[in-house]
């Protein structure tokens, strides 16, 4: 899978960012190639955030993570968002959100929770957190995961470990403090975004 403008398998997840700074924020996060952002609901303000980010970029995929229920599936669909992001597997909340037609990232750590989110009907899953488990992890579940679903570690992935993770079959990142914490410059973002997209399309070239 190449990585190319359109690329969504890069999320950013703003915890904790401020809705007067997410615009620009999220302007060096394009220049960098990233083209999916996640605002956390434990963010000041976050449905506000999603909307400006909805507003100013309407072609991206912004939208909302820590969704633990329908409200917020509704309250940010509402908001302009058209991604959601769960650290858990409600299956309501699944159901809810592919009925707004909106892009679902539930989280699961074992094939129990990976089916029951299946058979909701997701197809992108979260790995939270993938710290905790690692690619053996990872390249066990997908031994028995249909093809078409896409498994997306989140939560400590260093980047140095991109391509153990990849090679265990992963679609995709989120990086959350990685890449952004709210006491980061925007310099500080930028370059942390450059250095995430690069060795990502690095690990990817190499694994073809």
């Amino acid at each position: 899978m190449a990585y190319d403008a359109e690329d969504t398998s890069l999320v950013a997840i703003l915890r904790g960012v401020l809705p007067e700074r997410v615009v620009e924020i999220s302007d060096v996060l394009f220049d960098a190639g990233i083209r999916a952002i996640e605002v956390p609901l434990n963010s000041p303000d976050p449905l506000l955030s999603i909307a400006k980010l909805a507003a100013h970029r309407p072609d991206w995929t912004v939208g909302a993570g820590t969704v633990l229920n329908v409200d917020d599936v509704r309250r940010t669909h509402e908001a302009g968002g058209r991604l959601i992001v769960s650290p858990n597997c409600n299956t309501d909340v699944i159901r809810d959100a592919l009925k707004f037609g909106m892009r679902m990232m539930p989280g699961v750590a074992t094939a129990t929770e990976a089916f029951a989110a299946i058979g909701a009907g997701a197809r992108q899953l979260k790995l939270f957190p993938a710290v905790t488990y690692g690619p053996r992890h990872l390249e066990a579940l997908r031994a028995v995961l249909p093809r078409d679903v896409g498994v997306y570690p989140v939560g400590g992935v260093a980047p140095q470990d991109i391509a153990r993770w990849l090679a265990a079959g992963a679609a995709g990142f989120g990086f959350g403090s990685e890449l952004f914490r709210p006491d980061y410059s925007i310099a500080d973002i930028g370059r942390r975004a450059r250095d995430l997209v690069r060795t990502l399309r690095e690990a990817r070239a190499q694994a073809q």
